[in-house]
């Protein structure tokens, strides 16, 4: 029987399982009264936008689409500004362009966005000042304050989320479909930092192209106002399926197709310290009908990759299952070669991307968790190679970035160097690429999609 229609299975039996990364909430009746009113919120996105994405990942399965996931590495209470919520879409959009236009392959676009708060930590406690405190786990949690009152957790903070969340939601619909992704306005997505660089004039020369090609349609008679490709764009919500409660308050059963869906995010994804093959996140993930994504690290065997693959696809549905890889660019052709093969004699159509940010961290002698950006594009070329070798599509990029001009990764054309990281290194977990750099790796995957 189909996971997706097993009667057998509800949102909450999970709760028999072992649920990693989970906090310790202090008051079990306060988080009770949280997810009651969770359950009585309204969704964060309906079932039908859930099924477009799943088809639209269908097509990338098929090798006819290129996915662009990207955004935050947490999202922050901090900083949930329109302004910042729209250089963050610029960047997305121009890597979009970039993508299409210099390959030909049309670009599924996915943010890490509205609903990226929590973070699963490799240890429990961290030491910050000389003071040992518990690990940050993200806003959804407790705060960042180096203190023991502020990483208390905090149920409350799961309504906070909520709340950020279906704001941010409601902005991306209006700069989406209000004008602000007309192809015809690309030169406008060109943030004021990056315009002066290689990698923004390199951009705008596309985006000329991009002008060029509109008069040429309209020259010949097609009706440009009429083509609502032109004019809207879907940039679909991500986020890791961490903290479950927060899930599987927000899962609702669809009345037409009677299955559940986890209505927080259009996509949810299984991390790689969770994907347990007998814990809760594993099972939960199972049973609803949104595309599900799992990541995968260099420790993965074959056969738990491929029994994993069972259990979130029993059915082998395309645009069901995401497999983010995330090797380290060492390890990336030796380790995913034979995982992709297993997957493939299983007969799985997964969407396999990469995730080249987490297994190239490293802290900097200055004590700066960062990345370099030759190692993030070194995996990224490791994955394709590995894709090519095997006749197998490399489906697309899994990214940390932001639209803001941070120091936080070393390196790109215009390299930040160690001893600038402490500028604007502004991240609240993880080190992102800024627009400058993420529009640079934008050009040269491209030229890695047209080999």
């Amino acid at each position: 029987m189909n996971a997706l229609d097993d009667a057998g299975w509800q949102p909450w039996d999970w709760q028999q399982r072992v649920a990693a990364q989970q906090p310790e909430w202090p008051d079990p009746e306060a988080l009770d009264a949280v997810i009651k009113e969770l359950a009585q919120r309204p969704a964060l996105v309906v079932a039908k936008d859930v099924d477009r994405l799943r088809a639209a990942l269908a097509r990338a399965a098929r090798g006819r689409a290129f996915v662009l996931q990207a955004g935050d590495c947490a999202e922050s209470f901090h900083d949930h500004s329109a302004s910042s919520l729209r250089a963050k879409l610029k960047i997305i959009l121009q890597m979009a362009v970039v993508l299409t236009y210099s390959s030909g392959v049309s670009v599924v676009k996915i943010g890490r966005i509205a609903g990226q708060f929590a973070k699963p930590r490799s240890a429990p406690v961290e030491v910050v000042d000389g003071a040992t405190l518990p690990s940050f786990r993200g806003h959804i949690v407790h705060d960042d304050a180096p203190t023991l009152d502020a990483r208390r957790p905090n149920p409350e903070r799961l309504l906070w989320a909520y709340d950020q969340s279906r704001a941010t939601v409601s902005v991306l619909r209006a700069l989406t479909e209000g004008g602000f992704a007309d192809l015809s306005g690309a030169h406008r997505w060109n943030l004021d930092f990056v315009a002066s660089s290689p990698e923004g004039q390199r951009y705008q020369a596309i985006a000329d192209g991009v002008d060029r090609a509109l008069r040429f349609m309209a020259g010949c008679g097609i009706d440009l106002e009429r083509e609502a490709v032109l004019h809207q764009v879907n940039v679909w919500t991500s986020h890791e399926a961490l903290l479950l409660p927060y899930e599987a308050a927000l899962t609702r059963r669809d009345p037409a197709s009677q299955r559940y869906y986890d209505l927080s995010a259009h996509m949810v994804w299984v991390g790689e310290r969770t994907r347990q093959l007998d814990g809760a996140h594993l099972r939960f993930a199972s049973g609803i009908a949104n595309p599900v994504g799992l990541k995968v690290g260099p420790t993965m065997e074959p056969d738990t990759l491929v029994e994993a693959c069972r259990i979130l696809d029993p059915d082998r549905t395309p645009g069901r299952l995401v497999l983010i890889s995330r090797m380290g660019h060492d390890a990336v052709r030796d380790r995913l070669g034979g995982l992709v093969e297993a997957v493939r004699e299983a007969g799985y159509p997964v969407v396999w991307l990469c995730d080249p940010m987490h297994g190239n961290t490293f802290v900097s002698q200055s004590g700066y968790k960062t990345r370099r950006f030759e190692d993030v594009m070194d995996e990224i070329a490791g994955f394709f190679e590995v894709h090519r070798r095997l006749g197998t599509h490399a489906g697309g990029i899994h990214l940390e970035l932001t639209g803001e001009d941070v120091t936080e990764c070393l390196g790109g054309s215009e390299a930040v160097l160690e001893s600038e990281l402490c500028r604007a290194y502004d991240t609240i977990c993880d080190p992102r690429l800024n627009a400058r750099q993420s529009l640079d790796l934008a050009f040269r995957v491209a030229e890695l999609l047209i080999r």
